[in-house]
């Protein structure tokens, strides 16, 4: 599956709702651009913290998705934040998600999101990997 591809898939979606961009899209890394719109904003010219969530929580899912088995689907089963600053309105925030752990049953990834060179937040989520049982 492509960038464009995965990107598409998101049409009408809250990862479209929320304005996210891939750039980068492979087994590897997945990263992404977040505008900070007003709309995102918890008071006047901050993100809101669920926005940067959901923002990291998407980006884990498509690395996920690229590393399934066939057949396989996948669900998130825990997210550690930690926000190290403010991101700001106007801000285009950028993504990146790499690999900590790529088993069986469970990935775990970590996304940075930066504001420019600037942690805003570091991200460490858990997806379950669900392989379809066979009926016998």
């Amino acid at each position: 599956m492509d960038i464009d591809q995965i990107q598409q898939r998101f049409a009408g979606l809250f990862p479209e709702n929320l304005g996210l961009r891939l750039t980068r899209a492979d087994t590897e890394r997945v990263e992404g651009e977040l505008p900070i719109r007003d709309d995102l904003c918890t008071v006047p010219g901050i993100a809101h913290g669920g926005a940067l969530m959901a923002f990291a929580d998407t980006l884990g899912a498509v690395a996920t998705v690229l590393n399934l088995p066939h057949g396989a689907t996948t669900t998130t089963l825990e997210s550690k934040t930690n926000f190290l600053r403010a991101g700001r309105a106007g801000a285009t925030l950028r993504g990146e998600t790499t690999p900590i752990h790529r088993g069986g049953t469970t990935m775990v990834w970590q996304t940075r999101i930066l504001d420019g060179d600037e942690l805003v937040a570091l991200v460490t989520q858990t997806q379950m990997v669900l392989v379809p049982r066979s009926r016998s």
